[in-house]
């Protein structure tokens, strides 16, 4: 079986939506990420840190989802990453009331001694200098690695954010930030200029407008799920990359076919995530659910057109 390393934050998120509010729960990119990617069964090391206020519910949950923990490095007198955010009535737009850096501020990542030769690396949303970190401690080059950033790092960090993007092999950005990073508005346009910056595959994600793939002139879209209600956005992106790298790591086909299913299934788990506060959702969800979802997206998407 492939070895996955996910990296990113395990934090505590406080939202705020139309639709209620929540004080501070579970949340973090890693921690979505696992969430997702566990759904595949992979052998799995999430790679962050929490402070000593972290709950071990919270470690055991992601121990019982079969995501190594050992990597986790927790700083007991220090306090975890925090994130609190308002969205507004589209729920496409958010305010971002707090962020406490806290124990993340000194994060120095240290990858488990038994996932240095991991296959699969996936780099969620952190400094670009933490995520180079990571690379170097792999023993073997990773047959794929994957990077997730925003437009943050576009802002502060943009020299080192360029050092890591022609390190990676696969970046997921969403359009507004496709755009940022290039210049360019025609997302065809911006993935091209992508491409020359290194990675061989280039996802922009589109919210509930979907996502598009494109590798050199190759180009695949998957639409979103329509849904009845969209609860809480928070964390989707991230799902949506933890079934991404979660369907490549079990499939092991790194092809760009098998890449149109990893969009499918990424896609997929983000619609589950939208549906309840933080993590909840992910937390309880079975196999069954999934498929049955999947059976959805296939009868959306799939007809014979003919041709006249």
């Amino acid at each position: 079986m492939s070895k996955l390393v996910i990296v990113g934050t395990v934090a505590f998120d406080a939202i705020e939506t139309p639709f209620g509010k929540t004080d501070k729960i579970l949340g973090g990119a890693a921690t979505f990420i696992g969430l997702a990617a566990s759904q595949f069964n992979v052998d799995a090391a999430a790679v962050s840190v929490v402070g000593g206020d972290f709950p071990q519910d919270y470690l055991d949950l992601l121990a019982n989802k079969n995501i190594d923990t050992t990597g986790i490095e927790i700083v007991k007198e220090g306090k975890t990453f925090f994130w609190s955010g308002k969205y507004h009535n589209d729920m496409n737009t958010r305010d971002t009331l707090a962020t406490e850096l806290n124990v993340l501020a000194d994060f120095n990542p240290v990858v488990p001694e038994d996932y240095k030769d991991a296959d699969y690396v996936m780099l969620g949303n952190l400094h670009p200098i933490v995520q180079i970190g990571v690379l170097e401690q792999m023993t073997k080059k990773p047959k794929l690695v994957v990077l997730d950033t925003m437009n943050f790092w576009m802002d502060n960090a943009l020299e080192d954010l360029h050092k890591i993007i022609s390190k990676v092999d696969v970046i997921t950005i969403n359009d507004e930030e496709a755009r940022q990073l290039t210049g360019e508005y025609s997302l065809v346009v911006a993935a091209r200029k992508i491409h020359e910056m290194g990675p061989k595959y280039v996802v922009i994600k589109k919210g509930e407008h979907g996502a598009l793939l494109f590798h050199n002139d190759n180009v695949f879209y998957a639409p979103a799920l329509p849904l009845e209600e969209v609860f809480d956005p928070t964390g989707a992106g991230d799902t949506f990359a933890g079934g991404f790298i979660g369907y490549l790591t079990k499939t092991d086909d790194i092809s760009f076919d098998n890449m149109k299913n990893a969009v499918i299934y990424g896609s997929t788990l983000a619609s589950f995530c939208v549906e309840k506060f933080g993590t909840e959702r992910m937390q309880t969800l079975s196999r069954q659910d999934v498929h049955k979802r999947l059976q959805q997206f296939s009868d959306l998407t799939q007809f014979d057109i003919e041709l006249s």
